[in-house]
């Protein structure tokens, strides 16, 4: 049995943050929703304009290195939003610092890197976070549950589709998009969270083969591909994804079928329920049009209610939803994608590491 630091129920939960970027900013917005239990500490960021705009937008105290941050900072949890491909050694020294890690998707860009997160947090004590915010959506929260009740009897078919656009100023804006060692591709970062519910509302999965592209935009990854799943429930479907879609962002959908069941969850990034059918009522049905919600952002709304339980559970008041095995579940699926694509080869999961 693992012991993690204990509860903390006299105080706010201190945060600290790493990476004052894009993503960031939700992180910001998140956190202060929370202000009667948590409060921001710490900001960090090597760019000295990105982190006086952190600083000055949030009054943590502003920090140019991760080492610098740690010497100093009363942080309970540091948060990394900072490119995917420095996620495992900067969590194994924040770990090592005694330190939870709350860390954004992908946890990592290589399957052994993850691993090394997960064993740091163990072998230190303390909890490994994976932010999977989607989740939270209150359309997934809505299909999750109807899953969970068997309402599709047997799932038959699944599609996911990302039809979402990312210019080339996108990746030209920061030297480290678009490239294998800190970002990964429209899968690993743009898509990651829809692959995250392949296994989260489907199951695990026994086999994929998929086909990845750089079709258009001048990157070392890729820019399109697609994606056979076969479940080891016998389900069936596919994944596509394009950050090519003409002029806006277009799609982000789920599509299940099953033998008692048709949902279809849309919008521009599952914000909308735009059918829901099944052989038998329940209670559910009646929140259908209460679910879906408006966004122009990819991201929805899921962070506060994401930071509410990493709150609860540094409390002592529930366990994790997303810890880091939970986060190796969609990596691992990820690498398989990208190991199929190269090697041109079907992959069967799990991983033979």
């Amino acid at each position: 049995m693992r012991l993690f630091p204990p509860p903390i129920t006299d105080r706010n939960i201190r945060i600290a943050l790493v990476g004052a970027g894009r993503i960031a900013q939700n992180h910001f917005a998140a956190i202060a929703q929370h202000g009667n239990r948590a409060e921001l500490v710490d900001v960090c960021d090597i760019d000295p304009t990105a982190l006086a705009k952190a600083v000055e937008k949030t009054g943590a105290r502003g920090h140019g290195s991760l080492d610098e941050l740690l010497k100093s900072t009363a942080a309970d949890v540091v948060v990394l939003t900072t490119p995917s491909g420095l996620h495992s050694a900067q969590a194994q020294q924040i770990a090592a610092s005694g330190r939870s890690v709350i860390t954004e998707k992908p946890m990592s860009t290589r399957w052994r890197d993850g691993l090394d997160m997960v064993k740091a947090c163990d072998d230190a004590n303390v909890r490994l976070f994976v932010v999977k915010q989607n989740r939270r959506n209150a359309t997934l929260q809505m299909l999750k549950h109807a899953v969970d009740q068997k309402r599709f009897g047997r799932i038959y078919m699944v599609n996911i589709n990302v039809f979402w656009t990312r210019p080339q100023d996108y990746y030209d804006a920061a030297s480290w998009r678009g490239t294998w060692e800190f970002d990964g591709g429209a899968f690993m970062n743009q898509a990651s969270h829809y692959v995250d519910l392949l296994d989260w509302l489907i199951g695990p999965i026994e086999s994929l083969y998929a086909y990845t592209g750089t079709l258009a935009r001048n990157i070392e990854v890729e820019d399109t591909g697609v994606v056979s799943i076969k479940w080891r429930s016998g389900a069936m479907g596919s994944m596509n994804v394009t950050m090519l879609t003409y002029p806006k962002n277009l799609e982000g959908s789920i599509t299940i079928i099953g033998e008692s069941g048709t949902v279809r969850i849309g919008g521009v990034a599952v914000n909308e329920i735009q059918h829901w059918e099944f052989a038998e009522p329940h209670e559910d049905d009646a929140h259908v049009a209460s679910a879906s919600y408006e966004t122009t952002s990819v991201y929805g709304f899921g962070h506060p209610l994401y930071y509410d339980n990493v709150i609860r559970v540094l409390r002592g008041e529930s366990e994790p939803e997303t810890d880091g095995r939970e986060g190796l579940k969609s990596l691992e699926t990820l690498i398989a994608i990208y190991k199929s694509a190269r090697d041109g080869q079907r992959i069967n999961l799990p991983l033979d590491y």
